[in-house]
């Protein structure tokens, strides 16, 4: 353990199976934090995560299955979160899906699956959470993106999608205030899509980055570690974690 920052302090982070959510994950529990880790279908990535922290300290962890678009499933996420740990103090809203759609071929089912992933799951999942949060003075992270302020070919409904959590993030500040505290992390180029993107790509990608290289996982859970635990006097803010792409591009 690296220290107690978090000092046993509860943090739900949603989608935090893999990639940038469990590092997440990691990160916090190494700091002090008990985490709850969601899922939607990576139940053996999930179970193993858990696993492998409680190892480095137990009951520091919790697996939670939900599909948070189905009504509902955000208020019983919360409640059984706080049945188990007794208390919530963070709220990481890392659950996204991240596909194209080109004008022309875009369904309403994608709109639904986007949007509801990208925007109505972390408002519906902090209203659930805020009474706890009140209580416990805590705070709110929402990963945004930085195609949030610039759009990314054939993904009008996922920039769309990212915006309005840009926007819901500074909304939940001004309302959430005083006694919750709500930022943003906009990662850049952290990792590749999963379904591959070709080398050309990438390296157009990187050309945009003044640091000329992507980023890490790490990168971001570090950015969220500070908004929950050293950022005390910090609310509405959207911290762009994009080795410098977001000034130049």
């Amino acid at each position: 353990m690296t220290d107690n920052k978090l000092n046993d302090k509860v943090v739900l982070v949603t989608g935090a199976a893999r990639r940038i959510g469990a590092a997440i994950v990691t990160c916090l529990q190494q700091h002090g934090a008990r985490v709850a880790i969601h899922y939607r279908g990576s139940a053996d990535a999930a179970i193993q995560l858990r696993d492998a922290v409680n190892q480095a300290r137990p009951d520091s962890a919790a697996v939670f299955q939900a599909d948070l678009l189905v009504a509902g499933a955000t208020t019983e996420l919360i409640d059984a979160v706080v049945a188990w740990a007794g208390r919530l103090d963070g709220l990481v809203n890392n659950a996204s899906t991240f596909y194209p759609t080109p004008v022309g071929s875009i369904s309403e089912q994608d709109w639904d699956d986007l949007v509801g992933s990208n925007l109505k799951a972390p408002l519906f999942l902090s209203q659930a959470a805020a009474p706890h949060l009140c209580k416990s003075r805590g705070g709110i992270v929402n990963i945004v993106d930085v195609h949030a302020q610039r759009p990314l070919r054939n993904h009008t409904v996922y920039g769309a999608a990212k915006a309005g959590l840009a926007m819901l993030t500074r909304a939940l500040a001004k309302d959430l205030a005083p006694e919750v505290r709500v930022n943003g992390v906009s990662p850049g180029a952290i990792l590749w899509p999963e379904a591959g993107m070709s080398d050309d790509v990438q390296q157009t990608i990187l050309r945009q980055v003044p640091l000329q290289r992507p980023g890490d996982p790490d990168d971001i859970a570090g950015c969220v570690l500070y908004l929950l635990a050293d950022a005390t006097y910090v609310t509405g803010q959207i911290i762009a974690v994009d080795g410098g792409r977001s000034i130049g591009w």
